[in-house]
């Protein structure tokens, strides 16, 4: 069982790796199918150098993990339910964001 630091640590850590639009968008990515690293770079338009740097933090994370395939490393998602945690993660904040009536949240982006 995940002590509290713990446990305020993995989400301080997931939070990290969502705070980026690239890196959001590469673990979309990896939820529908593992892929090289040349492939995302191309999918997602981006230099592989850029690429390879957001990869490193998921890396880091804990979020991706490289599998070697031959001379290639191919990236997948780390655990299964990280594509479930996505999903409703994702469904969350959409449901949240369409019910948000902060009347300063769109001039001082506060939520």
């Amino acid at each position: 069982m995940l002590t509290l630091a713990t446990e305020v640590e993995v989400l301080a850590r997931f939070g990290r790796a969502l705070a980026d639009p690239i890196r959001c968008r590469l673990l979309l990515a990896l939820r529908e199918a593992p892929a090289h690293p040349s492939d995302l770079a191309d999918r997602l338009g981006v230099s592989r150098t850029r690429l390879s740097n957001h990869l490193a933090c998921l890396r880091d994370c804990g979020l991706v993990v490289g599998v070697p395939v031959g001379r290639r490393t191919r990236y997948e998602l780390a655990d299964p339910r990280l594509g479930h945690a996505l999903d409703d993660l994702s469904a969350a904040v959409v449901a949240v964001e369409a019910d948000r009536t902060c009347p300063e949240a769109a001039e001082k982006g506060c939520c």
